[in-house]
Formats: structure tokens, C-alpha cells, sequence
């Protein structure tokens, strides 16, 4: 416990000193969020030295062992680093779903060869990947899924369609699953295939949303040929390592890193909106009471991830406790942003007109996006079904 005390200080001295000020700010908006990839954007001077001190740190993936690119950090330092993170309202430095998913994936199923050829560029932020598991067909039902690998000896020939696939147009590597035993029962017969984008037989046409904006795409594989070498895992035993992801797509999207570092401080704008009382309290007794509920429910969210934490060390573990979590912080999410716009009044009904302010436009667009996260790893309908079983 006294290494990691001073792992916590020595932590917080760095980040304090490292990480700009001028990017540690409650309220980011997607374009404030750097990609990786080979042509990374990045909004400002700071955002780039600020990926590039934690480059040299190794602290993109700080919990990988060394020899794949981490920081090689327990995962007991990893965590102090995270919560010191969200603490200073230090962003991540880059983004990938490598990085939170398919990385930690590969390198529990993958090969020698597999993990030296993805981890350690993923780790840097020089590739960008997409998740190719929901087709037209195949949605909350995923295992009904009907893009199809056929072996063809010395590779495989894969043939189907992937929709609401993020960033498919801009990833260089696509996590994919596919049919790979068309007779077996359905969950049986899938295959996880890592496939690069740049293969002949790959498009992706664009999702157009309401908004006129969307990262999401259709992706089509037309007799793509696919190398023996990048199946991960067992031949027709995929379906175990779809449900993985998931779990660390879950976790991602219930870890306080998530909503901490990024959320807006409610408090301070209620107060700025709303105004005080002679006290300094919330003039509006009925939306002080909603904050200080919410604040509640928020601060139960980040105890229950202390203990998700500590529990997944044990040989007890309860495995519905992730989907507890994912359920209960993703819900808490969208009422913070519905109690956002309820402060906000008529100045929550913005979206890019000069004459909101960048607090206003951030509250409503989160406000459209939070609902999403409840769907994204698995509907919250879908995690209460499964914990109910």
C-alpha cells in the first residue's frame, strides 16, 4: 500500500505539470477528442504535446506489458493513474477502440505473432480500428449474423455486409465476425477474423444522420481475401471472444474515466443559470434536489466501480456486476443531461448557432448523444434480461 501511495503522488506530480492546462476542461466536445490512426488531427498545440509526453511515458495503454508497447503498470498503478486522470480533468491523449478493446482481446486469444503485429502499433496510436459485428439483419440478435468466411485453403474468402460500423472509413483494421460453419448452431459456427481495410473488396459508404453528421458506415466485403494466419482464436469458437469485447466495451462505458473527466459541472451551472440564494445555494429548490440526487447516484456509480475493481480479483467474482454497472451509469448519463437542458431552459435548445455559447451547444449535443449509450454494448434491456436470468 505505501508503493502505491507514492505511485499516486508521484502520478499527480506528473500529470500536474504535464498535462497543459488549457486542455483540462469538464466540458469536450467530439472534436476535442483525438483518433489514432497514421494522419492523427489534432485540435491544438497542447492536445499534440500532451499525446506526445504520454507517448514517451508509455501511459496510451499504461497497464500493457512493455514488450507490446505499454507502460507495464500493475493493474492496481493503472487505476490510481486513471482515477488521477479524471481527477485533473486530464483527457485521454488519443482514442481508439484498439486501445480499450481489441487490443486487451488480442492479447489474451491472439498469437505471439499477433499481438507483435497489432499491440505495440495500437499502443502508440498509429492504427485505428472498427468493430465489424452488426449487420443489416443482425442486431441485438448479433449471433444471427450472416457475412460469411469460406475456407479456401490458404485463406479465407469472405463475403457480407457490416452496418452502424464507427469510423470504418477512416480504420485501418476492422474486427470482424463471420460464419465460418454454416450447418452448426448459430452461436457455434462463428469466427473472429482481423482484417485490413486496405484489402481488395472492402467499401464503406457513410450512415447519414438527422444531424447531418455521423461517424457511422456501411461496410461491404465482396470476395474479400482474408490470410489463414489472421483468424484470432479457435476456428467456429468466436462467439466467446465477441461476448469479451463486449465485456471491455461495457466496462469502458461504465468506468469513471468515461463520464467523470468529460461531464459538466452541474453544480456551477445551475448556480451560473439559476442563480442563489443569500446561502449560495441553488435558487430552485425542486432542480437543487434533482442535482443532489444526481450527484448521489454518480458518486454510488464510481464506489460500484471500486468494487467491480477489487472484485474481479477474486475467484467469486459476480459476472452481472459489470452489466449492473453499464446499466446503471450509462442511465445516469442521459438523466444528467436531461437535468442539464432543465437548467439551461431555452439555452439548451442550441446546436452550432453563433449565439450559443460553447457550454450550451456541448449540453445539447450531449444530450443527443448520451442516449445512444444505452444502446452501444448491448441495450440496457438486454443487460436487465441478462441479469435477471
Amino acid at each position: 500500500m505505501a508503493d502505491l501511495a507514492a505511485f499516486k503522488r508521484d502520478a499527480r506530480a506528473w500529470l500536474e505539470e504535464n498535462c497543459p492546462s488549457s486542455i483540462r476542461q469538464p466540458n469536450r466536445t467530439p472534436g476535442d477528442t483525438v483518433l489514432a490512426g497514421p494522419n492523427k488531427k489534432f485540435p491544438n498545440k497542447d492536445a499534440e504535446l500532451w499525446f506526445q509526453r504520454m507517448l514517451e511515458k508509455r501511459w496510451i495503454t499504461p497497464g500493457w506489458p512493455a514488450e507490446y508497447g505499454g507502460g507495464g503498470l500493475s493493474a492496481d498503478e493503472a487505476k490510481i493513474l486513471k482515477r488521477e486522470m479524471s481527477r485533473l480533468k486530464c483527457p485521454s491523449p488519443v482514442f481508439d477502440q484498439g486501445q480499450a478493446y481489441f487490443g486487451p482481446v488480442i492479447m489474451e486469444y491472439g498469437t505471439e505473432a499477433q499481438k507483435m503485429q497489432h499491440l505495440p502499433p495500437i499502443a502508440r496510436g498509429d492504427t485505428r480500428w472498427c468493430q465489424g459485428y452488426s449487420e443489416p439483419g443482425a442486431g441485438s440478435d448479433l449471433a444471427s449474423l450472416k457475412t460469411r468466411a469460406d475456407d479456401k485453403g490458404d485463406h479465407f474468402l469472405v463475403n457480407g455486409a457490416k452496418i452502424w460500423t464507427s469510423g470504418a472509413d477512416k480504420s485501418d483494421w476492422i474486427f470482424c465476425l463471420v460464419r465460418t460453419d454454416f450447418d452448426a448452431r448459430k452461436q457455434k459456427g462463428i469466427s473472429v477474423l482481423l482484417i485490413d481495410m486496405k484489402s481488395e473488396g472492402i467499401s464503406t459508404a457513410p450512415i447519414e444522420l438527422i444531424s447531418g453528421k455521423s461517424e457511422f458506415c456501411q461496410t461491404f466485403l465482396d470476395d474479400v481475401k482474408v490470410p489463414k494466419e489472421n483468424l484470432l482464436g479457435e476456428l467456429n469458437n468466436g462467439w466467446g471472444i465477441a461476448k469479451r469485447v463486449l465485456q471491455f466495451e461495457r466496462k469502458l462505458m461504465s468506468g469513471e474515466e468515461f463520464f467523470t473527466a468529460q461531464g459538466p459541472d452541474v453544480v456551477a451551472t445551475a448556480k451560473k443559470y439559476l442563480g442563489t440564494d443569500e446561502y449560495g445555494k441553488i435558487k430552485n429548490r425542486k432542480l437543487r434536489s434533482e442535482i443532489t440526487r444526481h450527484l448521489m447516484h454518480n458518486h454510488a456509480d464510481l464506489l460500484n466501480g471500486t468494487r467491480i475493481f477489487f472484485s474481479a480479483k477474486t475467484e467469486d467474482a459476480d459476472p452481472n456486476l459489470p452489466l449492473i454497472m453499464k446499466y446503471s451509469a450509462t442511465t445516469e448519463l442521459k438523466n444528467r443531461d436531461e437535468l442539464m437542458l432543465s437548467i439551461l431552459g431555452n439555452r439548451g435548445l442550441s446546436w452550432e448557432d453563433d449565439e450559443f455559447n460553447r457550454e450550451e451547444k456541448i449540453a445539447s449535443q450531449s444530450w443527443a448523444t448520451t442516449k445512444a449509450y444505452t444502446i452501444a454494448g448491448g441495450t440496457s434491456e438486454v443487460q436487465l434480461n441478462i441479469i435477471a436470468r
